[in-house]
Order: C-alpha cells, then structure tokens, then sequence
C-alpha cells in the first residue's frame, strides 16, 4: 500500500459513510446493496443502505447511500448522508450540473470516474481539501464489456480500509452468478482492475486552517423556494439545458463528409440535437443539409449510429472538452420563459 493510502486507511478505519453520485444506467444503486450486503453478511458489520433518484431511467441523477459500522455500535439514524467520509462520482460530467462534494468532510475521500489527475478533478469539483482518486472505471468497464459500477466498488475497496476486497468480491460473484452468469468473470476482473489501477492524492490543509462547519445547501425547488403556484417556467426542457451528465462515456461523432443528408438521424433522435440549414443543392432546389450536432442537448443514446446509412455518424469515447468544441448550437431562440 502506497504512503498516500496508508495515511488515508488510518483515519477511515473504524466506519464509514459513503454517498454514491451517479446517473441512471451506471449501476450506483446496485454498487450500494452490493457494499451494504458485503459489510453485514460477509463482514459482520452494522449497515444501511438506500438510494434517491426521480423518475427511474437512463440518464437521470442518483445517489446511492451506504453506512458501515463495528458490531458494537449501532446505526440509529436512516437519513441521506449529508456528511460523507467517502463520495464516489460515477461520471465526471456531474461536477457542471451537481455539487457532488457538498459536505464532504476535511479528510474525507473523493472517488472519481475519469481519466483526469487527481489535481484537475480537485480544481474541477471545487475541493478544498481531503484525498482524491482517480480510476478510469469507464475505459476498464469498456474493455472488459461491463459496467463502472464494478471498477468503482474496486476503487473504493482500494482506499475505505472497513471494506474487505475478498468479500465484496464474493457478493459482487454471487449477485452475477445469480442473473447474469456470463458475466460473473468480466465484472470480477472489472473489480480488480478498478482496485489495482488508482491514482491517489490527498491535498492536506494549510497551517492554521479552521475547518468551515457544514451548511446544508437550500434546493431552488423545495416547498418554500420553488415558484409560487409551481409554475414551470421551463416546461419541456432540462433546467440546464445541458444533458452532458447523461452520457455514459461514449458520444456520436458526425463526419460531414460522408453525410447524403438523409434525414434518418433526426428522426430517431429524442431531443432534437441535430441543427439543419436549408440550402440549394446541384439542380438549385432548396434542400436541408446537416450543419452538426448540438451536444448540449444530446444524451448519448447512440441511436443515429444505429441508423446511419453511411459512416457519416460514428461513435466515439467521449473526451474532456470535444462536445464542447464540436458543438453546432440552433439558431431558433429557445422560450424558457
């Protein structure tokens, strides 16, 4: 074990608290039964678990929360955990549309889904102190023909020491032997890649630093701070606008040259990403041409790919930056009032 985990296991030695953020589709709330199962059937631990999430589909935010204590001390509360010893993010692009490190403690830990060094997520999630990870769950998950959800748990085992590998290993080969047998092997390989393939740094605080206490964030859509009446202001469309959360890892990549302009992309995709111009073609009728995508919007569902007579649209493993440099943006105005 490195000095930088050796110093985080002596701090997060005696229980935990672990709030998992994820998308629906990434496998954060069966990642969550499978730690709770491992701690109290195969540990002998104390432990809860349960999760949160809005309407259950692909894309959508989840957390997953998980309490593990010794034997001897009772777990008496059954809330959200507000103020994690560990948070694990299943997918990077949450930091632009979650405060995915709200009331995580000084010293605590942060897991990271990402190919990114633990300095650029620290900056990027705006952690101020404690110790970041970083193990790319997705391109394990990838090349293994999985999910992140396994790759994580084997992150997470690597730095939260009341977690024992070998027997999160077992229920994580019990729950696949179970369903899906076939693929019991690749996720246990998945677990150990995620457990062996981290980068690890902890950012101390500075001399004569006083921890700030914990406030809990106020939600724009509570019952005494949504608008009054409820009145959607923004109906039919994300708050944001900004769907880059929902992609998991993979992105559809649009070669205009190969483009007959056959229409079928729009027609399959769910939110409308592809902009079009209307131009005169050879003959000098006026006809609509695919000028790009607009990413922001796009969900990574892939089913233009599917479509594509040619190999105008491929798909692509999504990279920090390109959606946003790639990106062709409508030029209609969009009511969002």
């Amino acid at each position: 074990m490195s000095s930088e985990l050796k110093t985080v296991a002596v701090r997060h030695q005696n229980n935990a608290e672990i709030r998992l953020e994820s998308i629906g589709g990434l496998g954060a709330n069966l990642a969550g039964k499978m730690l709770a199962e491992a701690g109290v059937l195969r540990m002998g631990l104390n432990g809860w678990n349960a999760a949160s999430y809005g309407s259950e589909k692909k894309g959508t935010p989840v957390k997953s929360y998980v309490r593990l204590t010794p034997p001897d001390v009772q777990i008496r509360g059954a809330n959200p955990i507000e103020e994690p010893d560990v948070v694990g993010v299943f997918h990077e692009a949450l930091f632009k549309t979650q405060n995915c490190i709200a009331g995580l403690k000084t010293d605590g830990i942060l897991v990271v889904n990402t190919t990114k060094t633990p300095e650029q997520i620290r900056k990027e999630s705006g952690l101020h102190t404690g110790t970041v990870v970083c193990v790319d769950a997705m391109g394990i998950s990838v090349e293994e023909k999985t999910r992140v959800n396994t790759a994580m748990l084997g992150a997470l085992c690597r730095v939260v020491p009341i977690l024992d590998p070998d027997k999160v290993r077992d229920v994580i080969r019990d729950t696949f032997q179970g369903k899906y047998p076939g693929l019991t092997e690749a996720n246990i390989r998945t677990f150990d890649r995620g457990y062996a393939e981290v980068t690890v740094q902890e950012f101390p605080p500075e001399a004569g630093e006083i921890p700030q206490p914990f406030v809990r964030p106020v939600s724009d859509f509570g019952y005494q701070t949504q608008n009054p009446g409820g009145i959607i202001n923004t109906a039919g469309n994300s708050v944001l606008k900004d769907m880059s959360a929902s992609r998991q890892g993979f992105l559809p990549d649009l070669n205009l040259a190969e483009c007959i302009h056959c229409g079928n992309c729009d027609q399959v995709c769910p939110d409308m990403c592809f902009v079009w111009e209307p131009k005169e073609n050879e003959k000098g009728r006026t006809f609509m041409f695919l000028q790009g995508i607009d990413y922001q919007y796009c969900k990574g569902c892939l089913k233009c790919v599917d479509v594509c007579p040619t190999s105008a649209l491929t798909q692509l493993r999504e990279e920090d930056l390109y959606a946003e440099e790639h990106s062709v943006k409508h030029d209609f105005p969009i009511i969002v009032g």
